[in-house]
């Protein structure tokens, strides 16, 4: 299992489908998961419940895929900050997709469908980034900047770096 994590607009979705392309196997996003668990988009869930009520859906999405997938996952930006998330990680390769501010901002664009970007976008993309870069860096096991590169590119170099290991 390779586990993609990364925040908002560095790629994780479009990456771990490529990925899973490359190594001939099955891909999970756990949004996608939640969205289907619950039967509305992300964007609905937080403003109906709540982000205490969306975080308690994706934690049980996240681990559902962790104890029953083998191909990859991409876990929504904020699935790390939850400690029992972090723990079922240890001992996967975990993949960093770093992504700087203005590539962020380009990729995520006004923010309309992502709750956590409601009003200054770049402010709050700065905050996500300063507030979450240091816990995916503790949990990664490969960093890759995604910084004005294709996502096939990113693909190329997870696949060459983890075949590299010994």
């Amino acid at each position: 299992m390779i586990v993609l994590i990364g925040p908002m607009g560095a790629g994780k979705t479009t990456v771990a489908g490529l990925l899973a392309e490359r190594l001939v196997t099955s891909v999970r996003d756990t949004d996608h998961d939640v969205e289907e668990t619950a039967g509305r988009s992300v964007s609905e869930i937080f403003v109906d419940d709540g982000e205490a009520a969306f975080r308690a859906l994706e934690r049980a999405a996240v681990a559902e895929a962790i104890a029953t997938h083998d191909g990859v996952v991409a876990l929504g930006g904020g699935a790390v900050l939850d400690a029992g998330t972090r723990e079922l990680l240890a001992g996967h390769d975990v993949v960093f997709l770093r992504v700087g501010l203005a590539d962020a901002v380009k990729r995520v664009g006004l923010g309309t469908s992502r709750p956590l970007l409601l009003g200054n976008v770049r402010g709050r993309i700065k905050a996500l980034l300063d507030e979450r870069t240091p816990v995916y860096e503790s949990l990664a096991t490969l960093v890759v900047d995604t910084d004005g590169r294709p996502p096939q590119e990113i693909a190329d170099e997870i696949v060459t770096a983890l075949a590299a290991r010994p």
